[in-house]
């Protein structure tokens, strides 16, 4: 069974809970595994239901038609996005310096809180100067997100199993 925190970030790991390779594509099947997620990625959720369910898979679409964007209209889409939330601005000490973070009103539903959690990591990802490298896999069917932190910033793909089967497949198709 694959785990939902591979990143550690709810941005991505919400993103990537759409696995194309498997035969039933959707790793959010239940509330059981909606738990599972919540606890992994250190998210608190008690009494969740079938309606938290379609409303965290809701949240995960609008966060992957986000991503889908390239960056000029990712900005865009994330700024309608954020638009649309309930957020409020708190202000953390980190190392002796105040920081601004996007936070959930209080009380608010876990699909709301992923999704203001989700935004503001995006914001994170720009303010640290990875916008351009935050990216959705080549290898077809995958789609999943991941941020490219190699050197060049050239890499097109999630994981060496989705780079190995295109390459596979490029390679079947020159020798045919």
């Amino acid at each position: 069974m694959r785990q939902f925190d591979e990143t550690g970030l709810v941005a991505i790991d919400l993103a990537n809970t759409w696995d194309d390779y498997q035969d039933d594509p959707e790793r959010l099947p239940d509330v059981g595994e909606l738990a599972r997620f919540c606890r992994e990625l250190g998210v608190r959720a008690e009494a969740l239901d079938a309606v938290d369910l379609d409303a965290v898979r809701a949240v995960r679409a609008r966060l992957r038609a986000v991503l889908m964007c390239e960056p000029a209209e990712r900005t865009r889409a994330l700024a309608r996005w954020a638009d649309e939330l309930p957020v409020q601005v708190s202000v953390e000490e980190s190392g002796g310096v105040p920081r601004s973070r996007l936070v959930a009103p209080p009380g608010a539903a876990l699909p709301v809180r992923l999704a203001v959690r989700a935004v503001a990591e995006l914001l994170d990802i720009a303010a640290a100067d990875d916008w351009e490298r935050l990216r959705l896999c080549a290898a077809g069917p995958c789609r999943d997100a991941f941020i490219d932190r190699s050197r060049p910033g050239r890499r097109q793909f999630c994981s060496t199993r989705c780079a190995n089967r295109a390459h596979a497949a490029a390679s079947r198709a020159r020798h045919r």
